[in-house]
């Protein structure tokens, strides 16, 4: 524990990229592999035992400091709003012990003494963390508070703990990043099979690292003439990578979860490709003669491991590819997008089965030409055009340059703020979290929530007036006096039976704060539901 605990804390005080790399290096160079295996695993955002082991929750944690602090419940809140940080105010409220007890391994501690009391009663749970509060000196009692909370946050991406563990093993991290896809269980011998060079169980339904898009974020003309690009539409659907390799199938979502047995129509026409192969694509709702189904139609299909009749017949699906990654076992990578294409769509004319068709190309001579394309995109049921050179490989992870995403403008709606709650991290003692409201005849009804969009001064700001303004409290929410007016943006509205409003928007956020509207000008439910699919 004490190694993690030094580590975590170089990391948590560095700001420099260089030097959290070379803290990670050393640290899976020394460290031993029980241990590097679950440093690796909490500092790419995986928590003890996944999301269904339960050490403690909030309110425990803060009684039982509380408890053995002999602090006032109310003070441990207090102190918990002041410092911001769960973890730092519980290792505060407490001395270091007269004699820190000899230091167990990070392996041990998770293994030996949380998994066993995960979803246990109370009092064996409470043993465990309050002994361990007992015997740690500040920082590995801080640590082990972040291992409860979950809340491991210290600056560095999983890209970078991946950079430092190929740095420290001399593998390529691409095959690191791959082979790290999906689920694994921290140990030592994963470890060993993710740092080996010779080919492991589980690589032949392995997906590869997803190339990301970058937003388009000037006009498209800077990128040069538009022959040098190919041009598709922006599908609004599940990014897919489709694996064939020697028999095996699998679908990967760029979520990293195997999707296997949820969309039978795809696996069934993924076996009968002619030839083994990886693609990458976008899987949508889609009946035949129409336009692309919502997204939420798909949110049917995700959640059912196993769909019935009646499911597969209410959302059929398809999916769309526009990248061939790899061909009879040979990477296609580093080819250039043109020459993958070209053996794309070969592939998928010969196989002519429509559930995996290729993504066609948008035909344009000028970027005006582009642009009066993009402008009917919402009408298509399509989020804008995807700019890809065609001279460019297939890269790992969100690179700049090559592929671009032009969105069209968000739709808006000007809505009235209800709820705030605070948010988390460095913004855990701020009011962030907002929730908004439209008319319904004479009452607000919630529509959105959003988080993203104003400047730290405006945040200051509405914070402030805020807690000047709070009508009522529910737990950690703040009912405010209805008052200012916020402009919000989203992708698109389709109904919902989930919500009171009967509307959900996708991806809100706030574009801006509306000082120059009154309240009562705010918009109204039913300009909402016009704009619903």
């Amino acid at each position: 524990m004490r190694r993690f605990a030094d580590l975590f804390t170089r990391l948590d005080r560095s700001t420099g990229t260089g030097d959290k790399r070379a803290a990670l290096v050393a640290y899976f160079r020394d460290a031993p592999p029980a241990d590097a295996a679950w440093a690796l695993w909490l500092l790419s955002g995986g928590k003890i035992g996944g999301s269904r082991a339960r050490i403690a929750s909030s309110g425990e944690l803060r009684a039982w400091i509380a408890e053995e602090s002999a602090t006032p419940s109310w003070l441990v809140d207090d102190s918990y709003d002041a410092v911001g940080d769960l973890a730092e105010t519980l290792a505060l409220l407490l001395d270091d012990p007269a004699t820190p007890a000899p230091d167990l391994p990070l392996h041990a501690w998770i293994e030996q003494r949380l998994l066993p009391v995960a979803n246990a009663d109370a009092a064996s749970r409470r043993e465990v963390v309050v002994a361990a509060w007992r015997s740690l000196p500040f920082a590995e009692r801080f640590l082990f508070n972040k291992l409860l909370t979950g809340a491991l946050r210290v600056g560095v991406s999983r890209g970078l703990v991946q950079q430092a563990l190929a740095e420290a093993s001399g593998v390529d991290i691409a095959l690191i990043a791959q082979r790290m896809l999906g689920e694994w269980t921290p140990s030592a011998a994963f470890l060993q099979r993710l740092t080996s060079r010779e080919a492991q169980p589980g690589d032949a339904a392995s997906p590869y690292p997803f190339f990301l898009a970058s937003p388009l974020e000037s006009e498209p003309d800077a990128l040069g003439p538009i022959a040098e690009w190919l041009l598709e539409w922006k599908w609004d659907g599940i990014r897919l990578q489709l694996i064939r390799r020697a028999g095996d199938i699998a679908l990967w979502s760029r979520g990293e979860e195997r999707l296997d047995g949820r969309f039978p129509e795809i696996e069934a026409a993924l076996a009968t490709l002619p030839r083994d192969a990886v693609l990458d694509g976008e899987l949508l709702g889609w009946r035949d003669g129409e336009a692309p189904l919502p997204f939420t139609a798909l949110q049917t299909r995700i959640q059912r491991r196993k769909p019935g009749a009646k499911t597969l017949a209410d959302t059929p699906v398809r999916v769309l590819a526009y990248d061939l990654l790899e061909l009879d076992g040979d990477d296609l990578r580093a080819h250039p997008l043109e020459a993958r294409r070209a053996l794309l769509e070969d592939l998928l004319d010969r196989h002519g089965d429509p559930r995996i068709a290729v993504s066609p190309r948008v035909e344009a001579a000028t970027w005006a030409d582009a642009a009066g394309l993009r402008a009917g995109s919402r009408a298509r049921g399509v989020e804008g055009l995807m700019l890809k050179r065609r001279a460019a490989p297939y890269q790992n992870g969100r690179k700049r340059g090559d592929w671009w995403k032009w969105k069209i403008d968000p739709l808006t709606i000007d809505a009235v703020l209800l709820y705030a709650q605070a948010g988390h991290g460095r913004r855990s003692t701020l009011y962030t979290d907002y929730t908004f409201g439209l008319w319904d005849g004479d009452a607000l009804v919630p529509v959105a929530k959003a988080y993203s969009g104003l400047d730290d001064r405006e945040i200051l700001k509405l914070d402030a007036w805020i807690r000047a303004h709070t009508t009522e409290r529910f737990g950690p929410v703040r009912a405010v006096a209805h008052h200012h007016v916020f402009e919000l943006g989203f992708e698109a509205v389709n109904r919902s039976a989930r919500h009171k409003s009967g509307i959900a928007v996708r991806f809100p956020r706030i574009l801006r704060w509306r000082h120059d509207k009154p309240m009562q000008e705010a918009d109204r439910l039913e300009t909402l539901q016009a704009l619903a699919r």
